[in-house]
């Protein structure tokens, strides 16, 4: 989108942020949180940690694609990586790692992970 550029054309860090947000989110509905059973349960995958590579700029007009997946799985965290590439290519703009912990709200206190995510997950990590 043009508000993702600044006038040189070239996306800004932010608007990266933003498209692995779009991603994380479709990938925790399809880990069984999406967002109705997170309003239910108020157990909500919270960012802890980012860590990102900007490794090419993306640019106006660019048709993007993102790819994420589970890498690891803790007692109380998870970790989440993400790969974003031009589409038609597989050399990748940026590659992009989070920590994520399950908080239960309204208290705000971390929770330990789902027992059946280590049983649905572990073998596909």
């Amino acid at each position: 989108m043009f508000f993702d550029t600044d006038c040189g054309g070239v996306v800004h860090n932010i608007a990266y942020l933003r498209m692995i947000e779009t991603c994380r989110t479709r990938l925790a509905a399809s880990m069984g949180m999406d967002l109705a059973s997170m309003a239910e349960t108020q157990l909500f995958p919270v960012v802890v940690r980012t860590e990102i590579d900007y490794r090419r700029p993306a640019k106006l007009g660019d048709h993007l694609v993102i790819h994420g997946s589970l890498a690891s799985l803790e007692r109380a965290r998870f970790w989440v990586e993400f790969t974003m590439c031009r589409e038609g290519e597989t050399q990748p703009l940026i590659t992009c790692r989070q920590a994520l912990a399950c908080v239960q709200m309204p208290a705000g206190r971390p929770q330990r992970l789902p027992r059946e995510w280590a049983e649905q997950w572990s073998s596909e990590l």
